[in-house]
Order: C-alpha cells, then structure tokens, then sequence
C-alpha cells in the first residue's frame, strides 16, 4: 500500500556548490524546512542569500520497496533545484513557490542496510528567467529548502492526484464529484476497482460508491466518481464544516487509497457582491507574504497556522491574499479549519518574460490549482502577474487552463489601472487612490490599498501611527457602502523584508497593520473591531501629550466593537461616547472619536490614569487602562505555545515587550534585551536585541530532546522576565 514518510530529519548543508564526492565533513546537519543562512530580522542585503549551497542526506529505505515505487516530494525550494540520487542527476526544478517529485525507484540501493545518497544543488539568486524575477521586485524570496519533504511509497497502479468538487449544493439535487486519475507504471493493463468512500460529519453512515476501471500500462486515466443526494452541513465563516474523502484502488486487497478533506460550500463574486451559500458577504482581508524574520521563508507548521489564526482570530479578516505566489499547504490548511477565505495567485511582480519564462507561470498556474483545488477556502485564483501590462495572449491561456483545471471556481487578475483589459471573472484591482473607485467592470474586488502610500513604524509618532490606522478605517468604511465592490482587502497584514529599492532604508517595508513580528499597530485595532467577537476596546493614543506637538490628547480614537464607552481619568468619569456613525456610516462597529472632555493639560497636571470602559446590552464588557506617567515598568515576555514537538524543526514565537504598569507597551522605550535559555531548545534571533518601538520576537526552536525550556529575558532598571515550555 501507499505509505508517506516525513523526510525532513538529518540532512546535511552546506553553502557552497559541493559534488557528490565531496566527504560528509564539509557539511553540518540541520532539520527541514531550512533557510541557507540565517539574518537578523532588517539592515541585511539580499544578495547575502544569493548563492549555490548543496543539500545531502544518506538513507537506508525505511521501508521495503516490496515491489512500490518510491518518489520523493518537495513542497518547495528555492529557487532552482537540481537533484540527484546515488549520482544519478532525475532532474531540475525552477521555481520557489510550487511542488515537485522524483520517481527514485530505478536508481535506489534497495538493500534496507545499503546507503543511498540524495543531493540536491540549489541555486537561490535571483534568477531573471526564473518568476517573480526578471525585474525589480519588492520582496524577497530567501533560499533554502524551506518547506517540507516527503517519501512516498506506491504500488506501480496507484492514485496520482483527486479533485473533490460539489456541486448545486443549494438546490435539492446536489451531488459530489470526484476526479481520480489513475497511474499505471507497470509492464501491462490493469483491470481493478475504483472505489469512494465519503463520510459524513454528524452521520454514522458514509456513502460508498465504486467503478470497475482499466488502465493501460504506461498511461494515466481520469476517471469520475459521482454521489447524488448527499447528506451535509455547509462549510461556512462560522461553522466550516470539513469532510472526509476516501479513494482507494482495490483488487484482493486496497492497493492504494488517498484521503482528501473537502467541504461542501458555493462562493460566488457577482455584479452586486460576494455571495457564500447564497448568503451576500463583505469581504474585509489583507494581504499576507509569507516571510517571517530570521528565518525568511523557512517558518515550519506550527507558525505557518499560527498566521492564519492571527488573521482569523487577532484582525478580525475574513478573506487573505497570498501575495505574490502559492504559499505552504499548512496555511491554507488552517484556512479552511477556521473558515478563512483565501484568494491565491501565481508568482510574479509587475514584469511578464519570454516565452520560456511565460512556460514556467503557466506551470506554476497548473501545480497552484491542482495542488490546492481540494480546499474549500480557496475562492478565487489569480492567473495574472500582479500589477503588470495587459497581454492578450499570455492571459487568455492562463485563464483557460484555470478554468480547465478547475471550473467550480472564479479568476481574478490583480492590476493597477482600470482600463486594464479584463479577461478573468472577477475585476481584482489594487486602488491606491485613497478612496475607492468607481467600477468600470464588475465584479469589483479591491485587492490592495493604502500601503506603500503611508508606511508606518510601531515607534513612529503618534500622529502618524492613528492616521494610518484611520486610512484604513476610510477605505472600509467606503467600500462597506459600495454594493458593486466586492470587497476590500488592505496591503498588509505583516511588515516585511525587501531589496534596496524599497522600503525604508533598513530594508523592511512598513506596510503592514502588524510588524514583522505578527504584532499590533493600532491600523490592527481597527481590524479586530470589526471582526472579533470578544468585546475589545483599543485605545489608539499612547497617553503621550508631547508626542502630538500640542500639549495635550483631546481628542482620541477608540477601535471598539462595543455599543458605548465611557471615559474615566482615575476614578472620575468624564462621560460615555457613542460611535461615530457620522463619519463612518457603513462599517459594523464605527471607532469612537473621544473629544471635548476637557482641557489639553488636565490629565498631566493631575496625573490620574487613563481608563476607557465599554459596554454591550448596558453591561461594562471590556477595559483599558493605560498609566499617566509612562515610565518603563515591566518587561513582558510570553510564548504562544506551552509544548513544542521534539523534531529539531518546530519553533514558536517569544514576544517581549517594555510596557507601562498596566501592560501597554511603550513605543519609545529603547532598551537592549538580553535572552538566556536552558534546556531542549535555541533561540532564532538577534541576542542581545535592541528594542526600538516596545515589542519585538524571537523564536524558540525545539531540539531533538524532549525536555524542559526556560528562557530568561533582563533589561536595564526593569525585573527581570521568564517563561517556561516543554518539548515533548
């Protein structure tokens, strides 16, 4: 039968291009996904990870072969992959952002105790013939063989990719699909039975349905399986119900059998809005790169969900944007665990190259869909480089193979002028007008603003830190009232890192409503205001008078999804506040404007604290306090998990801030922070660091060793901090 393997222990690296015969002492060992050099999190040019390094690993079979084949799989590499085995070249693969596989069988040593050797030569300059590049691009792709690796064992006919789809599931006729094709890489035709097992969730019946089939030697045949009247629960932002999906091939006994989740939903963009299960949806998202500090793309499982949590849970989105490129499976699978949606695009960045270059993004347009067609997160594919000049040609055939490869689901193609000739079915446009304009072409789906037009720091001045936040409040609240816009998704989530060209000056571009880090600015306040269901109330002022040039905090922001709030300084209230509806008509929970309370100086003269309380149904149902003196009192530090996985591989984020006594950080406390940690891990990251902006992170990577983890964190006149984890 089918048997996967995690493959990602004991490789060795090195950054240089190695032979074959190079000895096993010129490399060092490292756990996958791995980045080739690792950086501190700004001021690094990116031709620091522009260079060949050589990736080995020596392996005995874990299993018998017993007469499978074996294939190695790669989530992804980049940017240019050539790999090897026992000093046999199975090919190249160029390309950062998409899968790859290798048939080894015929070039193994099959004896379990006999060694093999697998090496892979990997380029990661930023090759021109090579999508995203071939011209400025405005992010980095890092390098390494960052993503997973996997073996896989199958028998010689065997079940080479599935495309679950449903369909009419709104009307009293709906049915479930499955495309199966079949690989035959034995020496004859095949006679066996294709068989289908759905279970349905909430039900202890499963649906079973089976089809005689025959696949002549050498061939790969698609076949349909097709279920009518099924019984489910609808895959909802709310409730996103995932079902199972059994396929097996079967002659005596299961020779193969793959499980696919899959959901039962219909999404449609329409003239006057988006529609889920019939149902019209404000679209309100972000753009998300997939890159994180230190570690560029390298972030294993754990942090990939971890990002789509914080964009679900923490801002409040209901729809991201994988800018520019497929991004890892982990993610998207988390997306479709949550009820995320997911709008995802190919490679590339405002240039489109030659025919061959072209060659290499319609493949990327078929491995993108086909990997990812099964997730029912996905709404939308983008099959146009971002924000490049129109090509008939090109995207006529990226739009055709997109419909081909899937037809249940919509295109879009993001560019920057109106008048841009629309071939998909969806009109994705990235706005940087600071309004929302009037379609020309429906459907109409904003897919970036504000950004680059007003980068903003977490130790910007104030002033600057609430405008930005107010740029996106103006821009929703806009495109809100809008029936023919779709929706509006902001660029960005995260700050990231960037060539020379860009950014500001330190190589980070400050774009998003989060840091580098995945940590708030106050844009992210707006975010959560409007899609969490906690009560929250966010104060978008740091209480700091002289921050403001006016001597005073009349007036402030408040991103709250409450009813009301009221205003106390100490113990005295200073009266309750209403939304601004005025201003910000069609949002879900307009901020609150907190004006005419009293005097610029009256809080500094009396020093009493801030407080705002607000309430839902007349009830007090959250609070903030933010201390009158500002002065550094705490160093804060926590992690995000309690017990990381024993692997060498699984990290989680470490964030330490300088706050005030009530735990709001300080954005101009700049103190250098000292980490020691004992026990089963490392710390990824910059030790000492210097904070600037009062919040920064560092990762903790788990070791091979199961064991305690306690890390230490100290700053000048503070306590120090400590935080305790398992590794298991």
């Amino acid at each position: 039968m089918r048997s996967v393997l995690a493959f990602n222990d004991d490789w060795l690296y090195a950054p240089e291009d190695l032979p074959a015969s190079a000895g096993d002492a010129q490399f060092t060992a490292v756990t996958l996904p791995h980045t080739n050099i690792d950086l501190p999190h700004r001021n690094f040019d990116n031709f620091d990870y522009q260079f060949i390094s050589t990736y080995r690993k020596r392996f005995t079979l874990p299993e018998p072969l017993n007469g499978r084949r074996l294939y190695i799989d790669f989530d992804g590499a980049m940017i240019s992959a050539t790999v090897s085995i026992n000093g046999r070249v199975l090919g190249d693969h160029d390309g950062g952002y998409v899968p790859f596989s290798f048939d080894l069988t015929d070039y193994l040593r099959d004896d379990v105790s006999e060694a093999n050797l697998l090496q892979v030569r990997l380029d990661s300059t930023e090759r021109p013939d090579i999508p995203p590049y071939g011209n400025v691009v405005d992010y980095l792709t890092f390098g390494g063989i960052y993503r997973d690796v996997h073996l896989r064992y199958v028998e010689p006919v065997h079940i080479e990719k599935v495309f679950v789809r449903t369909l009419d599931v709104l009307t009293d006729k709906p049915r479930v699909e499955a495309d199966v094709w079949v690989k035959n890489q034995s020496g004859s035709d095949v006679t066996t039975t294709l068989f289908g097992n759905l279970s349905w969730i909430g039900e202890n019946v499963a649906s079973e349905i089976s089809k005689n089939i025959e696949v002549p030697a050498g061939e790969t045949i698609k076949f349909t399986l097709v279920e009518e009247q099924p019984k489910f629960e609808l895959w909802t932002l709310d409730n996103p119900v995932l079902q199972d999906c059994y396929i097996s091939l079967i002659q005596q006994h299961v020779d193969d059998q793959v499980e696919v989740k899959y959901a039962f939903r219909e999404a449609a963009f329409k003239a006057d809005g988006f529609t889920l299960n019939g149902e019209h949806v404000k679209l309100i998202g972000l753009d998300r790169h997939q890159t994180y500090p230190y570690i560029g793309g390298a972030a294993p499982e754990r942090l990939q969900r971890k990002d789509a949590d914080i964009l679900k849970h923490e801002l409040g989105t209901n729809i991201v944007r994988t800018s520019h490129y497929p991004q890892s499976p982990h993610f998207l699978d988390r997306c479709d665990e949550i009820g995320l949606l997911v709008f995802e695009e190919i490679p590339g960045w405002q240039f489109i190259g030659d025919n061959d270059w072209q060659a290499l993004s319609l493949r990327d347009v078929e491995s993108m869909i086909t990997r990812d067609r099964n997730h029912p997160s996905i709404v939308l594919w983008g099959v146009r480089i971002n924000e490049s000049w129109d090509d008939e040609a090109f995207y006529t055939a990226t739009n055709k193979l997109a419909h081909e490869l899937d037809p249940t689901r919509q295109t879009g193609g993001v560019r920057f002028f109106q008048e841009s000739q629309f071939l998909e079915d969806v009109f994705t446009f990235n706005d940087f007008s600071n309004t929302i304009v009037e379609p020309l072409h429906t459907p109409h789906l904003v897919t970036e603003f504000s950004g680059h037009m007003f980068p903003t720091k977490t130790f910007d001045n104030e002033e600057r830190q609430v405008e930005h936040a107010l740029r996106h409040t103006r821009i929703q609240n806009q495109q809100f009232g809008m029936r023919n816009v779709t929706g509006a998704i902001g660029w960005c989530a995260f700050d990231y890192n960037t060539h020379l060209n860009f950014g500001s000056g330190d190589r980070i571009c400050y774009h998003g409503v989060m840091d580098i880090f995945r940590l708030p600015k106050f844009a992210a306040y707006f975010y959560e205001s409007q899609g969490v269901e906690t009560p929250v109330v966010r104060i978008a002022s740091f209480f700091t008078p002289g921050d403001r040039g006016v001597g005073g905090i009349d007036p402030f922001y408040v991103f709250s999804n409450c009813d009301e709030v009221e205003l106390f300084f100490g113990d005295e209230s200073y009266g309750r506040y209403q939304p601004d509806h005025e201003n910000f008509p069609n949002l879900p929970h307009p901020p609150f404007l907190i004006s005419g309370f009293a005097h610029a100086n009256m809080w500094a003269e009396q020093r009493r604290d801030l407080r705002v309380v607000g309430y839902k149904d007349g009830q007090a149902a959250a609070e903030q306090m933010i201390a009158a003196d500002g002065v550094p009192k705490q160093l804060i530090m926590r992690v995000d998990d309690a017990e990381l996985h024993a692997d060498g591989a699984d990290m989680t984020r470490l964030v330490f801030m300088i706050t005030d006594k009530y735990g709001n950080r300080l954005p101009y406390a700049n103190l250098v922070v000292s980490f020691e940690i004992e026990g089963a891990g490392e710390l990824i990251g910059e030790n000492p660091f210097a904070l600037v902006g009062g919040q920064a992170a560092l990762y903790v990577k788990a070791s091979k060793q199961a064991g305690t983890i306690t890390v230490r964190a100290s700053a000048p006149r503070l306590p120090a901090a400590e935080v305790t984890l398992k590794s298991v």
